[in-house]
């Protein structure tokens, strides 16, 4: 009689479940709250409010103390995701501490907007999708008990991929909800922040764009002086002094446009501008560059110790390039919120 073969028992499927979302959400709020904690010591004039949860206008000392101990129940519960009594408690408080400032500072947004004192091409806060990745980290850890602890790499890699979705999703909400509000308001100086320019002097259509948003807010009385800034161009040609000619041309006083020359890159802009204000007693500035580069100018600036009102270049036409020049966007502002890292 033939033996009846026997089929080995198909290995139990792994099912992922919300817990490694809200874990991967956990590491990251976590990690990218100690970051931000981090640039503010290291920084004294980095406002953390505005770069992350708004606790305004409580103490910076109690504001950073609570995001750090938040920082710290996160990364925990992120790596031990079975919390204690205790541990549950003293995380769903602080949680709940952030998630009623975020929903404050939604608040403050939609009524700026309501009376007009700012406008915004993409009318959603910032801390809406704070909010939203805080109230995802709590329902995990209310369900934490109620799931098996399970050790597979395919959970690990889930919690690895929401991670690795945070850090693209977070600077393309900065670009979009702090890039695109239009901060507009009388000011001393404008600063124009360079782009490219071709071998024959003439502007890139980003250039252009820039330029012709700051000639038109100048023509509106918003400041008296334009500051222009780039550095070499295709074949030598000045970015600054390219830019330079051009708002002449649009009938400004050659005397109210000043040129930086050696504006290579967004930090070396924010560095020598900084240093020139003083110089022609302008206190309040209007940056003008386009909307995904706008929150590193934002951030560069602060940190020198000086705040900007931003305002997005008006676009002719939507640029062909805009899907590559944001995707690059991501690593440089990456960059700029690791350099606090780096002696």
């Amino acid at each position: 009689m033939a033996k009846k073969k026997q089929t080995k028992p198909s290995p139990t499927p792994i099912r992922v479940t919300g817990s490694e979302i809200a874990r991967g959400l956990a590491l990251f709020l976590g990690g990218f709250s100690l970051l931000n904690l981090v640039a503010a010591l290291r920084y004294p004039a980095f406002d953390l409010n505005a770069w992350w949860i708004d606790f305004r206008p409580v103490a910076p000392v109690v504001a950073h103390g609570i995001l750090a101990a938040a920082a710290a129940v996160m990364i925990i519960y992120g790596l031990r995701p079975r919390p204690s009594f205790e541990r549950r408690l003293l995380t769903l408080a602080l949680l709940a501490a952030l998630l009623i400032v975020t929903g404050r500072n939604i608040a403050s947004f939609y009524i700026l907007l309501a009376r007009r004192q700012i406008t915004a091409a993409f009318p959603v806060p910032f801390a809406l999708f704070i909010a939203l990745g805080l109230a995802g980290v709590v329902l995990g850890v209310i369900f934490a008990g109620r799931i098996p602890a399970v050790h597979a790499r395919r959970h690990y890699a889930a919690i690895a991929a929401t991670v690795g979705v945070c850090i693209v999703a977070l600077p393309l909400a900065q670009m979009h909800c702090f890039g695109k509000i239009d901060e507009r308001r009388p000011a001393d100086a404008i600063v124009v922040f360079g782009a490219r320019v071709y071998a024959d002097g003439s502007l890139s259509d980003a250039f252009a764009d820039r330029v012709r948003t700051a000639c038109q807010l100048y023509s509106d009385r918003y400041a008296r002086t334009i500051i222009v800034s780039g550095g070499p161009g295709d074949g030598g040609i000045c970015e600054a002094d390219a830019a330079r000619r051009v708002i002449t041309q649009y009938g400004i006083p050659a005397a109210a446009v000043i040129a930086d020359p050696n504006g290579r890159n967004t930090r070396s802009t924010a560095a020598n501008t900084a240093r020139l204000l003083p110089e022609i007693h302008a206190e309040r500035v209007l940056a003008v560059s386009h909307f995904y580069h706008l929150p590193r100018v934002k951030m560069t600036y602060q940190r020198l110790g000086r705040t900007v009102h931003t305002v997005p270049a008006e676009e002719s036409y939507p640029l062909t390039k805009m899907p590559l020049f944001i995707l690059r966007e991501i690593p440089a502002l990456w960059l700029t919120y690791l350099q606090p890292l780096v002696p």
